[in-house]
């Protein structure tokens, strides 16, 4: 898997080049959570909203298809007592229906070969009245490609689906989500967060 072979200089390639953007996701991503909240995140990657998320909720579950980027997670969140961290496959999850009351997938939606799929199992596990949090990479105009994309495209990560700011939100709305806010972390790659009020 692609993601293993990346997963040991993953956060240096990203803090290099989009390091605000790295940082402020995961903080906006944290602004969206309450104490009592009980959380999962998918696709955690190396940690980096992880790190954010869990000192804002009571509990978070971090989940991830790489055990290289899991055991990198594991390094960056070391001292975070209320975060367990599990292999699993966000589009199939081994969860009972309406068991968190928010769930964040950042940064993969882009490159499932069905998304609207992977967000409607995200739906299923989050509560009545709880969150979707789904940040995810855009490019600044319809039909431009980043930079990031084609490097990231050239060591074998395959993008399924670009979006620029029109796209994410038409995205959402094709999927009949009405109650939809939109916060933007700006930089050399801008990142939207979808929050989605279930």
């Amino acid at each position: 898997m692609i993601w293993d072979n990346v997963a040991g200089f993953y956060d240096l390639a990203e803090t290099l080049y989009n390091k605000e953007v790295y940082l402020k996701t995961g903080r906006l991503v944290a602004d969206e959570l309450d104490p009592d909240d009980t959380v999962l995140e998918c696709a955690c990657g190396t940690g980096s909203i992880t790190v954010h998320a869990a000192q804002k909720c009571r509990r978070l579950i971090a989940t991830d298809r790489s055990a290289a980027m899991l055991s990198q997670a594991r390094i960056n969140c070391a001292g975070l007592r209320n975060v367990r961290f599990m292999f699993a496959d966000l589009t199939a999850l081994n969860c009972s229906d309406n068991r968190f009351d928010k769930v964040i997938a950042g940064n993969v939606i882009h490159l499932l070969d069905d998304p609207r799929a992977a967000v409607r199992e995200l739906e299923r596990v989050c509560k009545p009245g709880g969150k979707l949090i789904i940040p995810t990479y855009i490019n600044a105009a319809s039909g431009s490609q980043h930079f990031v994309t084609k490097l990231l495209g050239a060591v074998g990560v395959e993008f399924k689906s670009e979006f620029d700011m029109y796209s994410y939100r038409k995205f959402f709305a094709d999927m009949g989500y009405q109650n939809v806010e939109y916060r933007l972390a700006a930089g050399r790659m801008d990142c939207a967060v979808a929050v989605i009020n279930i």
